[in-house]
């Protein structure tokens, strides 16, 4: 089961083991409350028959899917992307990451600016909203395997903060304020 927590405003590679202790957790119902951020328990064993992964792809419009796996054996020019997927961006279009094997750590802002760091792991899914700021990175396993769903092409761009004039980050400014549904 994923866990999720406040955390620290520390800016580098969080990684470092002293940063891995939560200090005040917070619960899936909060962090949706919070955040919009979505989790989803899938069967990985299963995926593809998994019920609750098919009728989110299906109520999403998933219909592109691929595996990226991070390490340093596997990920060309790895410490340059963990420094890339770890510096504080946004996308115009959902994040969705199902963890198929190891672990690692999505960091996101709330409305106050509190980082909340979410620890993921095999069978993990979270959803991760457009124009929320976030970050990526490895825990000290340095290994994790995850597919990653899009609607139609893949297009994964980050965009760097600040991006506050982009029309995905008001949307989700007014969904902080209105609420997430």
């Amino acid at each position: 089961m994923v866990r999720a927590w406040f955390m620290d405003n520390e800016t580098t590679d969080q990684r470092l083991e002293h940063h891995r202790n939560p200090q005040e957790f917070i619960s899936l119902e909060n962090l949706f409350t919070k955040t919009g951020v979505e989790y989803f328990k899938i069967n990985v064993d299963n995926h593809e028959a998994d019920e609750m992964l098919q009728r989110v792809r299906k109520d999403r419009g998933y219909s592109y899917e691929d595996q990226i796996t991070c390490s340093r054996e596997c990920l060309p020019d790895y410490e340059a992307k963990l420094k890339n997927f770890f510096t504080e961006h946004l996308h115009t279009d959902e994040e969705i990451r199902l963890v198929m094997d190891g672990s690692g750590y999505f960091d996101v802002r709330d409305a106050d600016e509190n980082w909340i760091r979410i620890e993921v792991t095999r069978g993990d899914m979270i959803i991760i909203p457009s124009g929320i700021y976030h970050r990526f990175t490895l825990d000290t396993k340095n290994f994790i395997v995850a597919k990653r769903y899009f609607v139609g092409e893949p297009v994964w761009l980050p965009y760097n903060r600040p991006a506050d004039d982009m029309d995905c980050r008001k949307a989700y400014v007014k969904k902080l304020t209105e609420g997430f549904k």
